[in-house]
């Protein structure tokens, strides 16, 4: 499972440098990730600052 975005994001754009693949964007009030891109790597949960990224169900 990909991780998720939920909707406790702040839009820090922390967790976009840290995404080796890119698969982190910006949206209009939170980011998103590509679930087809991710590789569950956990480095954006490890740096987000508001705890809203989390491994999706």
């Amino acid at each position: 499972m990909a991780y998720v975005i939920s909707d406790d994001c702040v839009a820090c754009g922390t967790c976009i440098d840290e995404c080796p693949v890119g698969a982190i964007s910006a949206g209009d009030t939170k980011y998103s990730i590509d679930p087809a891109t991710c590789v569950e790597c956990g480095t954006c949960a490890d740096v987000c600052p508001s705890g809203a990224i989390s491994l999706g169900e």
